[in-house]
């Protein structure tokens, strides 16, 4: 199998109905994108791409004047994600442009290089706020793993929160002395 950045995604969200590309992109906005993105123009190809290997079924369907094509995993695709699952891999790759921006950010006047400190500490509590409104979404409790995520996104979001709050602290009282 030829693996995409998507194709987990892509074969993890199919495995708990068939769905749409459109279906797909709903899950990963509220759930995948705060550590693993997938676009529009990446599921869509995928899709193609699984369904000509095998992995995936495609059936279109009506919706309303429209059609649309859903997509189910084969027991192919069942396979594979579980040998994706099982792999080796255990790497943590880390895009992040706040940090990247941090990280050059010596190049600012002192005061605009605290400003993206600040932004990157509103856009902790942003996702924070996002993800606890989640948590409160009614109609069950997710499985366990999704939930165990969702906690880490939480826990991850207050300590990135905090820790800006307290390196601002620090840039601000090492400045002014």
């Amino acid at each position: 199998m030829t693996e995409t950045a998507v194709t987990p995604v892509v074969l993890g969200i199919l495995r708990g109905a068939p769905r749409s590309g459109y279906d797909i992109k709903t899950i990963v906005d509220r759930s995948t994108r705060f550590f693993w993105a997938a676009s529009y123009g990446q599921i869509y190809p995928e899709l193609r791409r699984l369904e000509k290997e095998g992995l995936i079924e495609g059936e279109d369907v009506p919706n309303g004047a429209r059609e649309r094509r859903v997509y189910k995993l084969t027991a192919a695709g069942q396979q594979a994600l579980v040998d994706w699952l099982l792999g080796s891999t255990t790497t943590v790759e880390l895009r992040d442009e706040s940090l990247l921006r941090l990280f050059f950010a010596d190049a600012l006047p002192y005061e605009q290089a605290l400003q993206l400190l600040e932004g990157r500490k509103r856009g902790h509590e942003e996702y924070l706020r996002v993800l606890r409104e989640i948590e409160a979404l009614p109609g069950g409790k997710d499985p366990t793993f999704v939930d165990l995520v969702l906690h880490w996104g939480i826990d991850f979001n207050e300590w990135g929160a905090q820790w800006c709050e307290r390196q601002l602290r620090r840039l601000r009282k090492q400045k002014a002395a």
